[in-house]
C-alpha cells in the first residue's frame, strides 16, 4: 500500500458534495462502503433517512483482545458566501495542499486510517481486529452517530481514534454541546398602534442582554471557561405588526463538571417567566485520562511528529465521541487527525499533503502497536 493511496482515495471523497444541510452522504458513503468490501473489509451499511447513511467496516482479527477503531464523518458544512478560488469538489492540489471541502474536516483522515487498516490487514487478521464506523450528519448534531446507536448492534471495542482535524497532534478530549432555543410570546397588534400589543422581539432583546452575563458554571482544570453564544434570532411576520413571537438560538459548550439539566434550569430561572426553553442538542463533553496506558503510547508515537513537547490538549469542538463513546462501553478515545484545525468549515479549506502521508503512518503505527498490546 504506497502512501499515494490516501491522497488517491480522499480525492475521491473529496469529489461528492456532502453538505449538510440537507445532507445525502449515500453516494460517498455507498464509493466508500465498495471500496472497502472489495479489499476485503466486512461491510454494513445503515439508513437514517432519505440519502442519508452510516457506514460500518470490520477487518475481523483471529487473536486476543478487542479491536482498534476509527470513527469519521462524511458530511460536511456549506461552502459559504465567499467565493472559492479553488473548486470545492475539484480535489485540487496546489503549493502541497488537497483542496476541498471536508479536505481538513474531515474525508482526509477518513481515507488515511482506511488505507492505514489496509496496509496492516495482515497484522490486524492475525490481532484482535479492526473497525471503522463511518457517520454522516455529524455537522447538525451527531444525528447519524445517535441513529447508529439506536438502531444497530455497535461492536465491541477497545480503544476509538476520533479523525478530526488536529494536524496530528493527539487531543485527550474535548467541550460538550447544549443548544437551546429560547422563545418569547407577545400579543400582536398594528403596527400603527404598538401601545395595544406585546412585542416579543423587545423581550428576547432584553433577555438577549441578561443572558450575556449568564455565566453557565465553574471552569475546568482542562477545558477551562464554559463559552455562551447566542448565534441566531429571528421574530415577526411583517414590519407593521407587533411581533407575537420570537425566539433565539444559544450555543453553550461546556465541560465534564457540568450538568447539562442544571445549567438548562439556572437559565430558565435567570430568565424568567417570559421565556421559555427548548432543548436542540445536548452532547456530553469527553475526556480520556492521560494516566492510560494507551493513551500514553499514543503520545509516545505522535511526539516525532512535532518539535516541542506534547502538552495535553483539548478542543472546543464537538465530536461523534460525544455519543459514541458512552455507546461503546467508555473505551479510551484520543482525537487525532491530519487536517488543519483552522481549515475547518473555512473557505478554501485545505489540508497538507504531508500530514495526510504522516497521519497514515501513524495510524499504521497505532494499529501494529496495538495488535501487539491491545487493552483489555
Amino acid at each position: 500500500m504506497t502512501q499515494s493511496a490516501a491522497l488517491t482515495l480522499a480525492q475521491r471523497l473529496l469529489a461528492f458534495n456532502t453538505i449538510n444541510p440537507p445532507g445525502d452522504e449515500e453516494a460517498c458513503t455507498r464509493y466508500l462502503a465498495d471500496w472497502l468490501q472489495a479489499r476485503g473489509f466486512d461491510v454494513q451499511l445503515q439508513r437514517f433517512g432519505p440519502r442519508r447513511l452510516n457506514l460500518i467496516a470490520r477487518l475481523p482479527g483471529s487473536g486476543a483482545g478487542k479491536p482498534l477503531a476509527f470513527t469519521g464523518h462524511l458530511d460536511t458544512v456549506p461552502l459559504g458566501a465567499q467565493p472559492w478560488r479553488y473548486d470545492p469538489f475539484g480535489s485540487q492540489i496546489v503549493d502541497g495542499r488537497l483542496y476541498g471541502r471536508g479536505a481538513s474536516d474531515m474525508k482526509a483522515a477518513v481515507a488515511a486510517f482506511a488505507c492505514a487498516c489496509l496496509a496492516q490487514q495482515e497484522s490486524i487478521r492475525a490481532g484482535s481486529g479492526a473497525v471503522m464506523l463511518i457517520t454522516g450528519g455529524e455537522e447538525t448534531g451527531c444525528d447519524g452517530a445517535r441513529a447508529l446507536i439506536d438502531n444497530v448492534d455497535l461492536p465491541e471495542i477497545g480503544a476509538l481514534i476520533v479523525g478530526e482535524s488536529t494536524a496530528n497532534y493527539p487531543v485527550v478530549g474535548h467541550k460538550g454541546a447544549l443548544w437551546l432555543r429560547c422563545a418569547t410570546q407577545g400579543k400582536t397588534a398594528h403596527g400603527a398602534m404598538p401601545e395595544l400589543g406585546v412585542n416579543a422581539i423587545y423581550l428576547a432583546a432584553d433577555a438577549i442582554g441578561r443572558i450575556r452575563q449568564f455565566i453557565p458554571g465553574a471552569p475546568h482544570p482542562l477545558m477551562k471557561q464554559p463559552t455562551l453564544n447566542v448565534g441566531r434570532i429571528e421574530g415577526g411576520l411583517n414590519i407593521n405588526s407587533v411581533p407575537d413571537r420570537s425566539w433565539f438560538d444559544v450555543d453553550i459548550r461546556t465541560a465534564p463538571n457540568l450538568n447539562h439539566g442544571t445549567i438548562r434550569h439556572n437559565l430558565a430561572s435567570y430568565l424568567g417567566d417570559t421565556v421559555s426553553i427548548d432543548t436542540l442538542i445536548d452532547l456530553p463533553a469527553v475526556l480520556t485520562d492521560d494516566g492510560h496506558a494507551w493513551i500514553q503510547r499514543v503520545f509516545h508515537y505522535c511526539q516525532p511528529l512535532h518539535d516541542e513537547a506534547l502538552q495535553l490538549r483539548v478542543v472546543p469542538y464537538f465530536t461523534d465521541a460525544s455519543l459514541l463513546t458512552d455507546a461503546l462501553a467508555s473505551p479510551p478515545t484520543v482525537i487525532l487527525g491530519p487536517g488543519e484545525p483552522t481549515m475547518a468549515h473555512q473557505t478554501d479549506e485545505y489540508c497538507e499533503l504531508g500530514k495526510l502521508s504522516q497521519a497514515q503512518q501513524l495510524y499504521g503505527t497505532l494499529l501494529n502497536d496495538w495488535m501487539q498490546q491491545p487493552v483489555s
